[in-house]
């Protein structure tokens, strides 16, 4: 059995150069879909005759995407090039708190851009506000435009997340438990 166990463990380094190369192409994945995400939304506005100009900037939930997205497309560059350097690779942990710091915050930011959305789509007319999508139609088909590659890194860093959190926990040996102790708290 302990033979089993040898095998098992050196088949499993056989596929960490290719764990390792996913992990990467996910973190520039992940740069190309927020440098996509960030031009998109910056370059979005409209001008109504009746209401005005219309840009990015004047909605916090746009500007916060934004700023998230300039997060993780730098966070994911050196975290990438990080990965291949040996000092850093033994510090899994750092991996696995940073994407899960990074995930947490791509999905708050696609729940506030969400929600701008939703409003300026139905509008909340409990509130007195106006649907505002008929009046710039331009405008909300480029913010659900941005909300995909948006969402697309939230799915990159979320598997991220399982990758380090495996990469963290697989160098802690699984808990033994004897047998003799298992038969006795069956009685």
């Amino acid at each position: 059995m302990r033979a089993n166990i040898d095998d098992s463990a050196s088949g499993k380094n056989y596929h960490l150069p290719m764990l390792k190369l996913f992990d990467s192409s996910l973190r520039f994945g992940a740069v190309l879909l927020s440098v996509a995400t960030i031009w998109i939304t910056v370059t979005n506005q409209q001008d109504n005759s009746s209401y005005g100009m219309l840009k990015y900037n004047n909605l916090s939930g746009l500007k916060y995407m934004v700023l998230v997205s300039v997060l993780c497309a730098c966070y994911a560059i050196v975290a990438a090039v990080c990965s291949w350097v040996r000092f850093f690779v033994s510090k899994a942990w750092i991996f696995f708190v940073s994407d899960q710091i990074v995930a947490y915050l791509t999905i708050t930011s696609v729940a506030a851009v969400m929600e701008i959305y939703y409003l300026a789509y139905n509008g909340a007319k409990e509130d007195s506000w106006s649907e505002a999508c008929s009046s710039y139609g331009r405008f909300c088909s480029r913010v659900k435009l941005a909300l995909i590659p948006h969402v697309i890194t939230f799915c990159c860093f979320f598997v991220l997340a399982v990758i380090s959190a495996f990469r963290a926990f697989s160098v802690f040996d699984p808990p033994f438990a004897n047998s003799q102790e298992m038969q006795g708290d069956g009685d």
